[in-house]
């Protein structure tokens, strides 16, 4: 049992180097320093820190510690030249990705759990797992949307700018999406005045199921697409 889990261990360490490029320390050190600048521009400002302001304060960090595996990691692959051993195993490819993206979605929501205990212990009363299970929501969204392009366009760089262009889209468009459930950064905590909040946390709901079943079909399609080996040898 215990060969078991340090073959476990060793096998997380080997794909972690992979996913992140040898840059895992550099990521966590940029959403620890983005989130503290964030912190800092709330604390200096007018307007009182909320559980709705601890959200928004989260959900960027977490959304850019998944940002690069999911856009660089087949690429990284490439440069790492594995790939064809990856496709040397029938069916080895499903298993490898699969398992990176389950690596890289922990070690987001670890991070972002100890965020939010730091935010709850330093800045505003919150619950630090509601918090951080809400804030995983888009980061899972944006991620695996990264994953299923990265699969088609085969470029790290190529990927990350069409992911921005589509994220900035989204973003210009949150105002007139409003509270409805099409609005991917629809901050749960944030309850609208004019808005009955049952109404509201319905949109919340809704909106996150819509994210979850989109996410599944992401992976679906990115999955099914490195079954085309000739694409990445």
């Amino acid at each position: 049992m215990l060969q078991f889990w340090i073959a476990i261990q060793k096998l997380v360490q080997y794909n972690i180097k992979i996913i992140f490029g040898n840059k895992f320390l550099y990521f966590m050190l940029s959403a620890l320093v983005f989130f503290i600048i964030t912190v800092v521009v709330y604390l200096l400002g007018d307007d009182e820190i909320t559980q709705a302001t601890a959200y928004s304060m989260l959900m960027l960090p977490s959304i850019l510690l998944v940002f690069y595996p999911m856009c660089f990691g087949l690429q990284n692959d490439q440069d790492a030249k594995i790939v064809e051993i990856i496709f040397g195993i029938p069916n080895y490819s499903y298993k490898v990705w699969l398992f990176r993206l389950l690596i890289s979605y922990v070690i987001c929501f670890v991070i972002t759990l100890i965020l939010a205990l730091l935010t709850d212990l330093a800045i505003v009363s919150i619950p630090p797992m509601n918090l951080a299970l809400q804030a995983m929501v888009p980061a899972l969204f944006i991620g695996t949307l990264s994953f299923m392009l990265s699969t088609t366009i085969k470029n790290g760089n190529g990927t990350s700018v069409v992911i921005i262009i589509i994220g900035l889209i989204l973003f210009m468009m949150k105002e007139s999406l409003g509270a409805s459930q099409w609005n991917i950064f629809l901050n749960p905590y944030d309850v609208p005045l004019d808005k009955n909040p049952q109404i509201f946390f319905n949109a919340v709901f809704h909106c996150q199921i819509n994210m979850l079943i989109a996410s599944a079909l992401f992976i679906i399609i990115g999955l099914n697409n490195t079954r085309h080996r000739e694409k990445f040898i």
